[in-house]
């Protein structure tokens, strides 16, 4: 209970910026004893604007050279110091404040500032926050052991598009781009490279896509070939003579599987999706939360029909408790039992027909929901990836689509870095306000990811 916890000493710890020593009013009787102090602590928040004027000495030696007085490294050049954009950066990305308020709020604070300026601020300059988001997902990507994957609507410049969020319980990464198509997938998992690698994975991949045996023996004569670049690689398919659409589409998405898995441990890395065929790469796993609202959504028209229904959707649920157990402790004899369940399970026939399709399309997907009994330290569901969206989706729904690229590239970065830094405690005002004025006291996110192991990757794709 309450008393026995005892209560928080919530300022026996807390930095006391001003100590003001108060005397009762009235003044002190004669032959009074002095009993101490009696504390008593007020947090407070001072916000106000504090201008500086920087007087760069300017010297001329007797050799004739000019030396002036540097700005310290911290100001970079600018009329707006690092406490301010900390406080626009963090404003804007992790209050949501939109950016009218946000000028009219600085206004209010007396700060002159034009829209331009602001937008200039939340927009320009950030290429070492884009750098470390980069190097963020480029850590992960050799750490991860699997993906999550999942999509929703993500608009730029007034037209629909697709925001690609990767991320776990070490690291987020979003980007966005205009389609949501496996190529695009596949070119986010390169993490940075743009290369497309003609391999053994990749003939591999092209083969079970059922790319015709011409262009696969013509491309097999060239393994490995690596091209630099989508002119590159495209010059590369016209030379061997591949020019049909559907071919095209098919060699680049194994050129860049081969890419990916060129790189290291994707060979076998596992992607947990909702079904979405763009995510149907490497190994698949499917969610268990996601495959079972094609049975939630069916309604029985009788009652044995909601009887049945009853039946089936209480055996899954008890199959997916089974799982959970069998992650904790697998075993040879609970992987046969399970799979013999969900086998019996999805080849029951009943009086309700849209039922029976239902369990048909599962019996389908056997492979990919039963995959966490070949890899127990594989996810059940994608909720990590959902929670994850949530904060992206918050921001798109106040300030609607991104107009400039810029604005777009600048809301995935620091929608990564916020996301990332809250996953390791790290205070995203201590990280902005670390980060400009360059004090170096908060390590790169990427070092945060390689210590802790980065063993669960979450993806996750807004689409539209």
């Amino acid at each position: 209970n309450k008393k026995a916890r005892g209560k928080r000493h919530k300022t026996r710890q807390m930095e006391i910026h001003e100590t003001i020593d108060v005397a009762p009013e009235g003044g002190i009787p004669a032959g009074s004893r002095f009993k101490g102090h009696q504390d008593f602590t007020v947090q407070d928040l001072r916000i106000r604007v504090h201008n500086t004027r920087y007087r760069l000495q300017r010297w001329l030696t007797p050799e004739g050279e000019s030396r002036v007085g540097q700005l310290p490294k911290a100001v970079a050049g600018m009329h707006f110091g690092p406490e301010l954009r900390t406080f626009i950066l963090h404003q804007h990305h992790h209050a949501d404040v939109t950016q009218p308020l946000l000028l009219e709020q600085l206004r209010e604070f007396g700060i002159d500032i034009s829209a331009g300026q602001l937008s200039a601020l939340l927009t320009q300059g950030h290429d070492r926050f884009h750098a470390e988001k980069e190097a963020v997902l480029r850590t992960a990507m050799q750490c991860a052991d699997y993906l999550h994957a999942d999509d929703t609507g993500a608009r730029h410049q007034g037209r629909n598009g697709v925001c690609t969020h990767i991320g776990n319980e070490h690291f987020a990464y979003f980007a966005s781009t205009e389609s949501k198509s496996r190529i695009n997938f596949l070119e986010l998992l390169r993490a940075g490279c743009d290369d497309y690698t003609v391999n053994e994975a990749a003939l591999d991949y092209m083969a079970k896509q059922k790319l015709p045996r011409e262009p696969v023996r013509r491309l097999s004569e060239r393994v490995p070939k690596v091209a630099t670049g989508p002119l590159a690689w495209r010059t590369f398919l016209t030379t061997l003579a591949i020019t049909d659409p559907r071919h095209i589409r098919i060699a680049t998405e194994g050129a860049l599987l081969g890419t990916v898995t060129a790189q290291g441990k994707a060979a076998e890395l596992a992607i947990v999706s909702d079904d979405a065929g763009q995510f149907d790469v490497l190994v698949h796993a499917l969610c268990w939360v996601h495959a079972e609202r094609n049975l939630a959504k069916l309604v029985g028209f009788n009652e044995a029909q909601r009887q049945a229904l009853d039946v089936v959707r209480h055996e899954f649920w008890s199959i997916y408790a089974a799982l959970k157990a069998y992650k904790v402790k697998p075993c040879a004899q609970a992987r046969a039992h399970i799979e013999t369940r969900f086998t019996t399970l999805c080849t029951t026939r009943t009086d309700f027909e849209t039922l029976n399709q239902a369990l048909k399309r599962l019996h389908r997907s056997k492979e990919e929901l039963l995959r966490v009994l070949q890899r127990p330290e594989l996810p059940l569901h994608n909720n990590l990836s959902e929670r994850d969206i949530r904060g992206y989706v918050k921001k798109r729904k106040i300030s609607g689509s991104t107009r400039s690229d810029e604005g777009r590239r600048c809301r995935d970065t620091f929608a990564s870095l916020k996301k990332t830094c809250r996953k390791h405690g790290i205070g995203f005002w201590s990280y902005l306000h670390n980060r400009l004025f360059d004090l170096d006291r908060i390590p790169p996110l990427a070092d945060w990811i390689f210590d802790t192991g980065g063993t669960t990757v979450t993806v996750s794709a807004y689409a539209g």
